[in-house]
């Protein structure tokens, strides 16, 4: 009997070691150091069918896109929209208890600089990107490709020529032109910079006394957001704006009174971004958003149907956008542009504040 004992005790322990050297279905999964990225395994299962996104997309443009993605996927999604300002604000002020899984929109220059509130992860899609669209800082997956443009209101513009940024500072115009608060809206701030280095000739210290002359034909008229802009060149409260192609085109698609400027002293064109927020509660169903939006399908309707251009090689451009080669593209200096942005925005504020 007592030799039966003995026996069952170390076949117990014999068991237990065993078992000490599996590991459970919810140990987390191993990261790759060399990308920062998670290895797939048991913990990238959702423990949720839930995500909430923070937005300043359209809701015309982001409604197709999520009721697509929740077809698929089963996940329930809430959508926060505001400026990319105000929700970046809100992630830095959330960050000991994020609220919001993903921050989806924001320009490459103004998610760049706050990159530390955002998970590493590269999307299964990358090889497909074009190489300027690659996540080579390992945390902003970029997703459309974005132009400044101005947009017109053909009801309202009469003989009002409209070429570019110098035709914005006619006296005919002054109270009439749409531009958001560049501390609020990423499309405003990607205009800041577009014409600080189009009128500065290449030189953005160059381009100071244009914002100057602009900021006193705006006529103390400041928008809180870059939905503002184009609704309100549409809707006929402003004669132009200063806004993003996207925003316009839809409208130009629709058949409404607007055409799309590209300002003939040089465009800008920049990738915006998706990125997964630190510490996301639905993490699994987040890196599933961000490879959902930049997967072929996805990226093929936003190109067809909702006039972006994607940053997939594989997926044609949308129809009725100028052609990237008969826009006078420029280029500025990213490196610049991140370190002088606070300084920046401040300097546009004491300008507009002192010239009203």
């Amino acid at each position: 009997m007592k030799k039966f004992l003995a026996l069952f005790v170390i076949l117990v322990m014999t068991l237990s070691m065993a078992a000490c050297g599996q590991t459970p279905a919810n140990t987390p999964t191993p990261t790759n150091t060399s990308t920062g990225t998670s290895t797939p395994g048991p913990s990238e299962e959702p423990a949720t069918k839930e995500l909430v996104i923070y937005c300043p997309h359209p809701l015309e443009f982001i409604d197709p896109i999520v009721a697509e993605f929740e077809a698929q996927t089963g996940i329930t999604v809430e959508v926060v929209a505001a400026g990319t300002g105000e929700l970046l604000k809100r992630i830095e002020a959330e960050k000991d208890n994020p609220l919001g899984d993903v921050l989806w929109g924001g320009s490459e220059s103004t998610l760049k600089p706050k990159l530390d509130l955002f998970e590493q992860y590269l999307s299964v899609n990358e090889d497909a990107f074009f190489d300027d669209c690659k996540n080579t800082d390992g945390r902003m997956t970029r997703f459309t490709h974005i132009p400044s443009v101005l947009m017109v209101n053909t009801n309202l513009i009469g003989d009002i020529k409209i070429e570019g940024y110098e035709d914005l500072l006619n006296p005919a115009l002054k109270g009439k032109i749409a531009h958001a608060d560049p501390s609020k809206s990423s499309s405003s701030f990607e205009h800041l910079v577009n014409m600080l280095y189009a009128m500065g000739n290449g030189d953005p210290e160059k381009g100071w006394d244009y914002v100057e002359a602009i900021c006193k034909n705006l006529d103390g008229k400041l928008l809180s957001g870059s939905s503002a802009v184009y609704k309100g060149v549409a809707d006929g409260e402003y004669t132009v704006g200063l806004t993003f192609e996207e925003g316009g085109a839809k409208y130009v698609a629709d058949g409404a009174p607007v055409k799309l400027i590209y300002m003939k002293e040089g465009v800008i064109s920049k990738p915006d971004g998706v990125a997964i927020i630190k510490g996301a509660k639905n993490m699994a169903n987040a890196k599933k958003f961000v490879d959902f939006v930049t997967g072929k399908d996805a990226q093929s309707l936003i190109a067809s149907q909702l006039n972006r251009r994607s940053v997939r090689k594989d997926v044609p451009p949308a129809e009725g956008l100028k052609p990237m080669n008969e826009i006078n593209l420029i280029y500025d200096d990213l490196n610049v542009v991140m370190e002088k942005k606070q300084e920046w925005l401040d300097k546009f504020k004491d300008i507009f504040t002192s010239v009203q």
